[in-house]
Formats: structure tokens, sequence, C-alpha cells
């Protein structure tokens, strides 16, 4: 995609650093599918420290051998494309939490090699 600017929407789905899908990190599968279905981009943030639905608490103390530390996906594209990978989405893992909203977009510019 060269062009993206207005508005449009910013999906984030927050998983955690351990979740899996077939074998490969949750996170990799959900950049791969991005990717292949060509959404204009996505970053994974790692996070210090969160809890989700079961209020389990997970942090990057050092005292904590397997911390399963927070990550979010944010995509941004556009509403359409967005709504048709929230399908796949749902079916690569059973818990977490995606939120929409929308975002506008001044720059949208790939690198100049």
């Amino acid at each position: 995609m060269d062009r993206l600017d207005g508005e449009q929407t910013l999906m984030r789905v927050f998983v955690g650093e351990n979740d899996r899908f077939q074998g490969q990190a949750l996170y990799e599968a959900l950049l791969e599918l991005f990717r292949a279905e060509g959404l204009a981009g996505a970053t994974v943030l790692r996070g210090v420290a969160g809890f989700g639905a079961g209020s389990v608490m997970h942090t990057d103390k050092l005292l904590r051998l397997s911390s399963n530390l927070p990550l979010v996906i944010e995509v941004v594209d556009s509403e359409e494309n967005i709504e048709a990978v929230l399908p796949k989405i749902d079916g690569m893992f059973s818990g977490g939490l995606i939120t929409l909203e929308k975002a506008r977009v001044i720059r949208y510019r790939g690198e100049k090699c």
C-alpha cells in the first residue's frame, strides 16, 4: 500500500508473549497474517507489566523466570480491511482483547532506498 491518509481504523490486539498458534508465537503468526492480507503495517509493543480478564499480574521483575509479558499489536488500515481480517484473528487465539477505534492518519510513507 502506497497511500493511507485521512480517517482510518486502529486495531489493537492484546495477547501474552507466551501465547501460541500452531506452535508459533501468536504475535508472529498475527504479523504474518496481517502482511499476507496486505494490511498497511503492524507494530508489536511489549509491556513491562499488565493483567487481563483473569486478573493475573504479569511483570518483568527479575525474580520471575516466566513473566509472560503483555504484547500489543497495533495495525492502522481502512475499516474494510480491518473488518475483513477480524474473523481470521478470532480463530487464532482463545484469550486476549481486540479493540477498534478511529485514527486520523497524517503521514504514511515507505522508507526511501
